[in-house]
């Protein structure tokens, strides 16, 4: 069940610290330049926050990608963080239907993202709002220092 409490709202400059705490806490790992740089405008992107009685509890970034590899173009996910004492209480989904609203308005019927096997979290919580695997497949290459 949905917390009608959670307010959805455009991520701003203020939020960058809770951002990268919220970042860090799921990945151990802080990336102030990663996050600044994704609070920049881009054509296409959504940037949001989530709130619970002011207190901000989540986020969810991404944006419409245009004929990448041939692909129609679609919605990308590039990241969703939900603190993890409001987890399972529907703080990830509104932010996935939020961001999915904001794609159909930008004219695409398909999100995709990208997840690692290493992440159960993450894999559940995609599984459990539908995400499937997709028609591509990711290849990746270990290229030797220069």
């Amino acid at each position: 069940m949905i917390d009608t409490a959670i307010s959805i709202r455009d991520a701003t400059d203020g939020d960058i610290a809770t951002i990268i705490k919220l970042d860090e806490l799921h990945t151990g790992l802080a990336k102030p330049e990663y996050w600044r740089d994704m609070l920049q405008p881009h054509p296409g992107r959504s940037f949001l926050i989530a709130e619970l009685t002011g207190v901000i509890v989540g986020f969810i970034v991404g944006e419409i990608r245009t004929w990448e590899f041939g692909s129609p173009p679609c919605g990308w996910v590039f990241a969703v963080n939900v603190s993890p004492d409001c987890r399972e209480g529907g703080v990830g989904s509104s932010l996935l239907e939020a961001i999915c609203r904001r794609f159909q308005r930008g004219g695409v019927s398909t999100v995709r993202t990208m997840v690692s096997r290493d992440d159960p979290l993450n894999l559940a919580f995609f599984r459990s709002q539908g995400l499937t695997a997709g028609p591509y497949l990711e290849l990746e290459k270990t290229l030797d220092p220069a």
